[in-house]
């Protein structure tokens, strides 16, 4: 048996027994209980799955727990801190940026690794960030406006073109 496979996941290192070849997404929702990061297409398309290596914005679906080891790794639940919700999740909420909450985990982890980036976007590079992350139910115009809002650092609605 080699030896077990460290993972920090949200500031706490975890110990596992698992192939290396495990999908992220896995251990941190079967074993881990993190439910943030949802399993949508399992190809790393959507971006359901999202999650913050190393502070990037990375598909769970696709990066396996070997790549994963030794890195920093952020899931949704992990952006809070001391009870206190992050700029972007409460950007999120004040805009109303969810319907039926599917892509929300990606779209806020994405737009954290973005802001870091880049912290004052124009609508443009704002939209063009988030593009490889799918919102069935078209909430694209609240959740552009909560990624706008959480860069002004605003409690005002930033308007956009829808």
């Amino acid at each position: 048996m080699s030896a077990p496979i460290l993972l920090q996941v949200n500031g706490e290192t975890h110990a596992f027994a698992l192939p290396r070849e495990t999908p992220l997404i896995y251990v941190l929702r079967n074993d881990l209980g993190l439910n943030g990061p949802k399993f949508g297409c399992g190809l790393g398309e959507c971006g359901a799955c999202t999650v913050l290596m190393d502070g990037r914005a990375t598909r769970s679906c696709v990066t396996t727990l070997g790549t994963a080891e030794g890195r920093a790794v952020t899931t949704l639940e992990g952006l809070a801190t001391q009870g206190t919700l992050h700029p972007v999740q409460a950007a999120f909420i004040a805009e109303q940026a969810a319907q039926c909450g599917y892509c929300l985990n990606g779209m806020i982890m994405t737009t954290v690794a973005f802001l870091a980036r880049n912290p004052s976007p124009t609508e443009a590079e704002a939209r063009a960030a988030l593009r490889y992350n799918l919102c069935r139910c078209g909430t694209h115009v609240e959740i552009l406006r909560a990624v706008l809002r959480a860069a002004a650092g605003s409690s005002e609605s930033v308007e956009v073109q829808p």
